[in-house]
């Protein structure tokens, strides 16, 4: 009797990827959630990190730690970044974990398009934290996006309607 591995005697080679490949290619849907959890907590930290620098501003009447245009453009982008950085992967990443588990499916229906749907978000958040090195600066229009404030933006605003046009394909 030959010292083959069980599962390889008939030649069933089941090649899984490693490594980074792993998280790029995955279509396992607790994988996916947790892709969702871990951009969705570093979003929050980023989101965060706006909201104390918002914070320090309003602590004490005339003190000026940041300008007032850049104190607009932390409270847009800290609005967009909680919202669809945040809270919105976060819920997506627990659903991509307890669906299937509470409908007692294997994984998610179109894993595949499953996993491009997460890898849509990370370069829309570039862009989204990108815009205050754009020219004008980030998006102050308040984080609704409403006219007039929003045609009267530069291209810091049109990186950030691109943050919309990505997160409405996740859904």
């Amino acid at each position: 009797m030959s010292a083959v591995p069980h599962g390889l005697e008939h030649g069933h080679e089941h090649h899984h990827p490693s490594g980074l490949m792993r998280w790029i290619t995955t279509t396992n849907h607790k994988d996916i959630g947790t892709m969702y959890l871990i951009f969705s907590f570093i979003m929050f930290l980023s989101g965060g990190v706006m909201a104390l620098t918002i914070r320090a501003e309003l602590f004490q009447p005339g003190l000026q730690v940041v300008q007032p245009e850049f104190f607009n453009q932390l409270t847009t982008m800290h609005g967009l970044v909680m919202v669809f950085g945040a809270i919105m992967p976060a819920f997506v990443g627990f659903a991509n974990w307890q669906i299937p588990l509470m409908i007692g499916a294997s994984d998610m229906a179109f894993a595949r398009m499953n996993n491009w749907s997460f890898w849509l978000l990370p370069p829309a958040a570039i862009l989204l934290i990108g815009s205050f090195f754009a020219p004008g600066g980030a998006s102050a229009a308040g984080w609704t996006l409403y006219a007039p404030l929003s045609i009267q933006m530069g291209m810091g605003m049109d990186m950030a309607c691109l943050l919309y046009t990505s997160d409405a394909a996740d859904d």
